[in-house]
Order: C-alpha cells, then sequence, then structure tokens
C-alpha cells in the first residue's frame, strides 16, 4: 500500500469536515424539527378511509411533535393534484403525504405525471393494510358475488362501480375483479370516497370496493351489504363475509394501504424521527379503537422497508397495467 501523499492526506481531511458538517447539520435539523404546523395532504375527499386515517394520526403526531398538524384534502385526478402538491413543496419536513394504493399505480397509468415518483419523493412509514369491502345498498338486488357475475354477463358493461378515482384501490379491486371473473363493468370514478359512497347509496351506481374505513359505519348502519373482502382471508372486523375466493373467484387477493411520503431532500434525521412518531402513534388506543375494529391492520416498519414495499407494488400494478387488467 502506497503511503498516504500531503495532498491525499488534505483532501481526506476535507471529506470528513465535509461529512461531520453534513452530520451535524441533519442533527440540527432534527432538533431543531418541527419549529411549525405540519400539514399532511390527503389526495381525497373528506369523510373517507384515508381522511379518518390522516385525522386520527394528526391527534398523536401533534401530541409527539409539539406542533398542531393541519390535514389538508387536496383530491382529484386521482390522487396526482395533492401528490403533485407536496412533492412541489419545500423538503423540511413540514408537508408530508397521505400515500396510498394509488401512489404506486399512477405511474403505469399516466405517463405525463408532473412528478417522478420514485424520485420525488421520500418515504416515512407505512401505516396500515386495509382489505377492500365489496358492497352494495340495503336494497339492492345482489345479494352474493355470484349474483354480481351473473349480471355483469347477462349485461356486459351495464352495471356500474364507483371508485374514489383512477388509480385508487377500489378501481384496482375491481379492475382485477373483472379480470378474473370474466366479467365487464361501467367504472365511475370520483374525487372521494364520500362522492362515491354518496352516489352508490342515492342508487347512481350499483357496487363498490370500498376501503374497509370508508364503508365500515354504514355497513354497520344497516345501509350497506358486504359481499365479500379482498384480503386472503377473512377480516375481524367482518367474521361473516367470505372473501373473494369464497365467494367463487379464485386466486383473487388484493388490499390497500396507506402510509406517509415526504418531497424528495427532506434530511435523513428528519425522516427518521417522523418514522419514529408515526410508528408510535399507530400503537395508541386512540389509533387502535378508530381504525383496527373498521378491518385495518396496523403494519409499520423503516422507511427503507417501506420503499422496497413500494417498489415492489409498482413493479405488480405495472404488470397488470400493461396486460390491460386495469385500465382508466
Amino acid at each position: 500500500m502506497q503511503p498516504f501523499t500531503r495532498l491525499g492526506i488534505r483532501r481526506l481531511t476535507h471529506a470528513l469536515v465535509g461529512l461531520t458538517a453534513a452530520w451535524m447539520l441533519g442533527a440540527g435539523a432534527a432538533n431543531a424539527y418541527p419549529d411549525r404546523p405540519i400539514r399532511i395532504v390527503v389526495p381525497f375527499s373528506a369523510g373517507g378511509g384515508a381522511d379518518l386515517i390522516a385525522r386520527t394520526l394528526s391527534v398523536e403526531l401533534a401530541k409527539e411533535l409539539g406542533q398542531p398538524i393541519v390535514v389538508e384534502n387536496k383530491p382529484g385526478a386521482g390522487t396526482v393534484i395533492g401528490s403533485d402538491l407536496v412533492a412541489k413543496s419545500a423538503p423540511d419536513g413540514h408537508t408530508l403525504l397521505l400515500s396510498s394504493i394509488a401512489h404506486s399505480v399512477n405511474p403505469s397509468l399516466s405517463d405525463k405525471l408532473p412528478y417522478v415518483t420514485e424520485k420525488d419523493f421520500v418515504p416515512v412509514a407505512m401505516l396500515v393494510r386495509s382489505p377492500n369491502v365489496l358492497v352494495v345498498r340495503a336494497d339492492s338486488p345482489y345479494r352474493s358475488v355470484q349474483d354480481i357475475i351473473s349480471a355483469a354477463r347477462t349485461r356486459p358493461g351495464v352495471l356500474t362501480y364507483a371508485s374514489p378515482g383512477n388509480g385508487t384501490s377500489a378501481h384496482l379491486a375491481a379492475a382485477l375483479f373483472e379480470d378474473l371473473a370474466k366479467v365487464r363493468l361501467q367504472h365511475v370514478a370520483y374525487k372521494g370516497s364520500a362522492p362515491a359512497l354518496t352516489d352508490l347509496l342515492g342508487g347512481q351506481t350499483d357496487i363498490l370496493f370500498g376501503t374497509s374505513g370508508s364503508v365500515g359505519g354504514f355497513i354497520a348502519g344497516g345501509k350497506l351489504r358486504a359481499l365479500a373482502v379482498t384480503s386472503s382471508g377473512r377480516s375481524t372486523a367482518y367474521p361473516d363475509v367470505p372473501t373473494m375466493v369464497e365467494a367463487g373467484v379464485p386466486g383473487y387477493v388484493t388490499e390497500g394501504w396507506y402510509g406517509l411520503h415526504a418531497p424528495a431532500g427532506t434530511p435523513p434525521a428528519v425522516i427518521e424521527k417522523l418514522n419514529a412518531v408515526a410508528r408510535k402513534a399507530t400503537t395508541t388506543e386512540l389509533f387502535q379503537s378508530k381504525l383496527v375494529h373498521e378491518g385495518m391492520v396496523v403494519q409499520t416498519g423503516t422507511p427503507a422497508e417501506y420503499e422496497q414495499y413500494v417498489r415492489s407494488e409498482i413493479a405488480r400494478w405495472s404488470r397488470l397495467v400493461k396486460s390491460n387488467v386495469v385500465t382508466k
């Protein structure tokens, strides 16, 4: 091994000084953070499952971080409007995105996104997984999944399904159902769960693969009838409701999920702090009582684990979009 030259030693010294300064800046950012209110952008309208998660989480985050947490609903374009707002926000940890399965499918659905999903965001933490629930109105003539399949095959393209928007878990669950059950339905996209549910309840649409959090109250109140859940096993929230496989659709499994993302460039120390408080928040009695009883399952981990999961979802839905299973 050759001995260091004076130039080599000087370069090494400069590099070490730079690394030390960067570490100190990161540590300083974490210690000073947050120094003002934090906003969580929900790319759906108020009143749905995503909104419920964000508002429940905000209560716990405010306690831990000592700053108000403002939930801001920015629906539209299948979550693209709200996501773009976060992507273009200052990368200081004061603006976060409540991300969902739409975050992983939009890159495949559109080649004209105003941001690059895998470059313009950094993962903070995964929060929950949730099955979708196939529901109809309480007075609907459809009382089983087989009733839906039979009607759809008799009248292809006539039965309508509502969704909170393109690329949402409700849209993807219905598209997968069309593919595996060999039926054709008519997609009616809305700007969130609340308007989609309003039209379903009003008779403007026929079915909905709603998130557990958005439809749970209506099922409990007798306004909606649950026909099946989309998870691999039965939901603890709906133990008497069959899975799609049990209902006669072999190979059918899909789940929704929610987490937090921040703009790219957010200091790693801030991300670590947010990850720690978000994970702690999911263990609280408030979070558990609001969400788990509605069929949602808490699943957290490190930012790296969340990034790996999202990348696997991007690859999964890209294959399905390319095979025309998912269309707008």
